[in-house]
């Protein structure tokens, strides 16, 4: 009787192993392209014909690795994170390019062929109509810009509540900080959770980035 409980319970507990597998499994991501499970720290790659981001397993990664490899259709999104210590932007520059709050990203859309320009709201992100000399005007003051690579890198723009930040990332993060202000926002002032999330953010970003001069061109 004994030897029948163990095997029961020995059982009842592969079962319960099995279980919490799956479960666990099924809490990850997958890749979008061979449906390998992924964990929650992954490269992305970008669907130029449609703009999404795609989730990407190590395997694809690398696969994806080289410009030429995406055939023109997917772009591996680079991990490559630059905070701009000396970036030239005097607030008239700002005003004038005539965007509603005091955050927004911008980067070269070979879909739209310019500069886009897009702020996070509750909403989404949204859009921002962008002067062509703006941007050039942009780029002049600060070169490091010209390093941008289209369509999968941004220059992100924080300056909000006196702060001064400005970094060159890849693109699917100014997208997470559109996720977390708008999964987070409360009433009209977005509320003090968000905005400790949000500085929470950029503290992050900062630690993680390489220092650079914005006369760096290379950005390297």
């Amino acid at each position: 009787m004994a030897t029948t409980r163990n095997s029961l319970t020995s059982s009842r507990l592969r079962g319960l192993a099995q279980r919490a597998v799956q479960e666990r499994q099924a809490a990850l991501e997958q890749c979008e392209l061979c449906k390998e499970v992924i964990p929650a720290n992954h490269r992305h790659l970008l669907d130029l014909s449609s703009g999404d981001l795609l989730c990407a397993c190590q395997a694809c990664k690398i696969l994806f690795d080289r410009k030429e490899a995406g055939a023109g259709h997917y772009r591996l999104v680079p991990d490559r994170r630059l905070q701009i210590e000396d970036f030239r932007l005097a607030d008239e520059s700002w005003a004038a390019l005539e965007i509603p709050v005091d955050m927004a990203f911008f980067f070269h859309s070979t879909r739209a062929e310019r500069v886009s320009a897009f702020y996070p709201s509750p909403a989404g992100p949204t859009e921002s109509l962008l002067r062509f000399d703006a941007w050039n005007d942009l780029e002049e003051a600060n070169p490091v810009l010209r390093s941008l690579e289209p369509d999968v890198e941004a220059l992100l723009v924080n300056r909000a509540r006196a702060a001064r930040d400005y970094f060159v990332v890849p693109i699917d993060d100014p997208y997470r900080l559109v996720a977390l202000i708008r999964g987070r926002w409360r009433g009209l002032t977005g509320g003090q959770e968000v905005w400790e999330e949000i500085e929470g953010f950029f503290a992050g970003l900062s630690q993680g980035a390489k220092t650079v001069s914005t006369d760096q061109e290379e950005g390297t």
